[in-house]
């Protein structure tokens, strides 16, 4: 049975990944706006799961959590791609992780706990996205590889 801390748990799951996700839906980024509302939404599923699995048994829940950050690491190694010009996706796969974990602390009850990490990296990519064009500018003026717009 879904308790109305779940539902609001998945809710702002589901909305903590859309934030994050849009701004990857912006930058054209493969996992956007509906991979990082699924990955959000499963590890809230997966934890509320757990906690009432658990049913107050001592590291009963932690075991399903451990196994989320397993598979989502699995999905996030999938994300990165290396080449002779470079890696590729780093952010996107650093960005599947987070967005876990955020579902995790919405599926867990830890709502402020998830929002102000949504807010946080929202304020990251964005507002380091923005910080990234100088610096690559300055990358290549000074003949250092690899800038930071190519990376991901």
């Amino acid at each position: 049975m879904v308790w109305p801390d779940d539902l609001i748990g998945m809710i702002l799951a589901v909305v903590f990944g859309a934030a994050i996700g849009l701004e990857r839906e912006i930058r054209g980024k493969a996992a956007g706006l509906r991979t990082n509302v699924l990955i959000c939404l499963g590890a809230a599923v997966f934890t509320i799961i757990s906690r009432h699995m658990a049913g107050g048994q001592e590291g009963a829940s932690t075991r399903i959590a451990a196994q989320i950050v397993t598979g989502v690491g699995f999905l996030g190694a999938g994300a990165i791609i290396r080449d002779r010009a470079g890696v590729y996706g780093l952010t996107t796969a650093a960005t599947i992780w987070l967005v876990a974990s955020i579902g995790m602390a919405c599926g867990a009850g830890f709502h402020l706990l998830a929002a102000i990490s949504a807010l946080i990296a929202v304020l990251v990519l964005i507002g380091l996205g923005q910080l990234e064009k100088p610096l690559a500018r300055y990358g290549r003026k000074s003949g250092l590889k690899g800038s930071p717009e190519e990376q991901d």
